[in-house]
């Protein structure tokens, strides 16, 4: 095996190894690896693709339950078993470096990632969600990146035809040189249909098929392992191209041959391209492959071996296929206008063996390329940071109170972190395929299943401001908020998908918060009975001057066994009672107040009562059941005043509310709270609703009731036009 090109210590440090990862490449294979093989380790050890950095970590998570049907990691997303013979797949994963040089096809290459990973499963989308984190939205730069993210998942999703449903967009300094663009996507398969990613059956067929390769988004998986910077610039062929078009045509092919059971084995090619695939599913299944890339239909002349292994072109996938099987194969992908090429075969040697015009140019046992197998895993240096306490010790006292509660209320609904994202969403179509429930805007998306009353509820959270000043109680918030919009819903809280978007994680301080975020979140999830399903590590999130917010973004879903039983945000009817389920109390900690008031993330946030969660939990969910209730709004960011104000929007009406505070009337209105619910109900139910909650261990405050003038009223303290707070919050955000 010659090489083409002289590995220098240059070369390997350009390709991400570090010098202890190149000798114990040199162990592995006993000699010096061919350039192919360098490429091959590079992309298969970076942290995209291989997790090195936060394996240890993420096997800490919660991963079975009773309605588990594939444990994280061991297919392309996680699965869950929802009765009457179906399941959902569902993911979440991030596009972000690319989405900081290319916003409109990083964004949209994103989308259709994730949407593979869907339908390789042999499961069909019905909804997609997303997370999006920017700068300062006055930024011209950060429009721009808004402009380009949010017109590149618009195109995709609407041209693919899946509904984009809900997601969450959130606006902080540290996002300034590194958004965050996390994809979701979710699909329903029945139990029979399950496609497996595994190799296997020495002597059966690899077969490509899809989209010709280019040489677009080679060492995609690397760039996505290094931090952003200057020199990223140069990396832009780093980042993809995708057609919506073509991926629903592979969608439609790729369910026709899952369906009608001609597949072995079936991967993506996403991160790491054919690589990836091709040793993914060899590792797996314990077997190797031999293959040669020439084979490999290609749209750019002179492509060599390197460049077809590692190119992350979009649309692609690849099959094992018996050999009795190929020609109903070809026949499929033929009728959908699609490549389906022979370049290769499963062997049981356990080697990934790849050929260039039969010349072999790679040969490397593949359980030393797989997340779970023999990669290297490591354990960095943690250390809390020293910067913490200054931040968190800030006497909340020293902020005066205001003099106009009106003028604050406005000022925070106005405030992008709270303002309405009907400007971005509007550009979404959530209503293709008719199955969407509830419209974006509430506190989670319901989406209905076909031939049934059952609905999936769906949701996107995290507060990267929490998690900055306390990473361990910030990811457990992220997992309450997500679990408390489920139940808001009418819906059961049932599995998360996670996606970890942090910063350098040999950084001590930032690979702390790594660890406690992971411990926060694995700790609500066992409270909640809500497995890890799967889900995507982002880390290098940082720009030439600081790291991102550590943001671990929960995807979280529900299940509603009667749609008709859904439960939204908005006041429906005139003189309905609006009361507050949870304590009647709240922290200026990390709220979007305090950082209205200082323009920086200080305090601590809400530490999360878990059990008090779960009780909140069963309470709304049987409050549904038995009907009782007409709105239930969770109580996030901006406190009990914008929640409320935000449910009298939503409907269309006034409230006026008239009750005791145990608290300042700043932590009162605008202090924020875990385990906090505002609901609406008629007259007739409040007494059932005392009675369940008091059942429940939770406490009920009867705040006052919906009304029809077009103005909230709140004590004598607030006394604000709904129409001036519709005006702030529905024009704060352009897109």
């Amino acid at each position: 095996m010659q090489n083409d090109r002289t590995i220098s210590p240059e070369i390997i440090s350009e390709h991400g190894i570090s010098p202890e990862e190149y000798d114990y490449i040199l162990k592995i294979l006993g000699r010096e690896p061919s350039w192919v093989e360098l490429g091959i380790f590079s992309v298969m050890w970076s942290e995209h693709a291989s997790y090195k950095n936060s394996v240890k970590l993420l096997k800490t998570l919660p991963k079975d339950g009773p309605a588990m049907l594939a444990k994280a990691g061991e297919e392309n997303a996680g699965v869950v078993d929802i009765g009457d013979g179906l399941a959902v797949c569902f993911k979440i994963e991030s596009h972000n470096h690319p989405s900081a040089l290319e916003p409109y096809h990083g964004a949209a290459t994103g989308v259709g990632g994730i949407l593979r990973d869907i339908f390789t499963m042999g499961a069909r989308p019905v909804a997609a969600l997303n997370s999006l984190r920017f700068g300062n939205a006055q930024n011209p730069q950060v429009k721009h990146l808004i402009s380009g993210v949010v017109s590149g998942i618009a195109d995709y999703g609407n041209c693919f035809g899946v509904p984009t449903v809900g997601g969450e967009v959130y606006f902080e300094d540290s996002y300034e040189g590194n958004p965050l663009v996390n994809a979701m996507a979710v699909g329903l398969v029945k139990h029979g249909n399950i496609a497996k990613s595994a190799a296997s059956g020495p002597g059966n067929l690899v077969v490509y098929v899809g989209a010709k390769t280019g040489r677009d988004g080679i060492h995609g998986a690397t760039f996505a392992s290094v931090d952003i910077s200057e020199a990223s610039e140069e990396k832009r062929t780093a980042v993809q191209v995708g057609d919506p078009f073509y991926e629903k045509l592979l969608l439609e092919a790729t369910l026709e041959v899952i369906q009608a059971g001609l597949v072995v084995g079936i991967q993506d090619m996403g991160a790491a391209g054919l690589t990836c695939s091709s040793s993914e599913m060899s590792g797996k299944g314990g077997v190797g492959i031999d293959m040669d890339v020439a084979l490999v239909p290609q749209r750019e002349a002179g492509m060599n071996a390197y460049e077809i292994m590692l190119s992350e072109s979009q649309e692609r996938m690849l099959l094992i296929v018996k050999p009795d099987d190929i020609d109903k194969v070809n026949a499929i992908f033929l009728k959908w206008d699609l490549d389906a090429a022979i370049i290769g075969k499963v062997t049981d040697d356990g080697i990934l063996r790849v050929r260039f015009h039969e010349e072999i140019v790679a040969e490397i046992p593949s359980e030393y390329l797989i997340l779970g197998g023999k990669a290297p895993v490591y354990t960095r240096e943690a250390r809390r940071p020293d910067w913490l306490d200054e931040l968190q010790a800030f006497d909340l006292s020293t902020i005066p109170e205001p003099s106009d509660y009106n003028k604050v209320l406005l000022e925070l609904m106005g405030s992008p972190n709270i303002a309405s994202k009907e400007a971005i969403y509007r550009q979404y179509d959530h209503m293709v395929q008719i199955n969407t429930n509830q419209e974006p805007g509430s506190d989670a998306a319901l989406v209905a299943i076909k031939d049934s009353k059952k609905a999936l509820a769906l949701t996107t959270d995290c507060n990267g401001r929490y998690c900055y000043l306390d990473p361990y109680e910030g990811a457990k918030a992220a997992v309450a908020e997500a679990a408390r919009n489920i139940a808001c819903s009418g819906a059961k809280p049932m599995a998360i998908t996670n996606c970890l978007n942090f910063g350098n994680p040999h950084k001590p301080e930032i690979y702390w918060q790594l660890s406690e975020a992971v411990r926060g979140m694995g700790e609500a999830c066992r409270a909640f009975e809500t497995p890890v399903t799967g889900g995507n590590v982002s880390l290098y999130n940082e720009n030439p001057t600081a790291a991102i917010y550590p943001t671990p973004v929960i995807g979280m879903l529900g299940l509603l066994d009667d749609y008709e039983k859904a439960v939204d945000q908005a006041f429906k009817q005139l003189g309905d009672k609006v009361l507050l389920l949870g304590e009647n109390s709240g922290s200026l900690g990390a709220s979007e107040y305090l950082k209205l008031r200082t323009g920086k993330a200080l305090g601590l946030p809400p530490t999360i009562d878990l059990q008090q969660e779960k009780h909140l939990q069963e309470l709304l969910l049987e409050l549904a059941d038995k009907r009782l209730l007409s709105s239930a709004h969770d109580c996030s960011e901006g406190g009990l005043a914008v929640c409320v104000a935000e449910s009298c929007l939503s409907g269309g009406w006034g409230a006026e509310l008239l009750f005791d505070l145990n608290t300042t009337k700043l932590e009162t209105y605008f202090g924020e709270a875990g385990a906090k619910v505002v609901v609406s109900a008629s007259t007739s139910s409040v007494e059932q609703i005392k009675e369940l909650a008091t059942a429940h261990h939770i406490s009920v405050t009867l705040l006052g009731e919906v009304t029809q003038e077009q103005i909230l009223k709140i004590n004598s303290d607030i006394s604000v036009e709904m129409g001036n707070l519709q005006e702030v919050y529905r024009n704060a955000i352009k897109a």
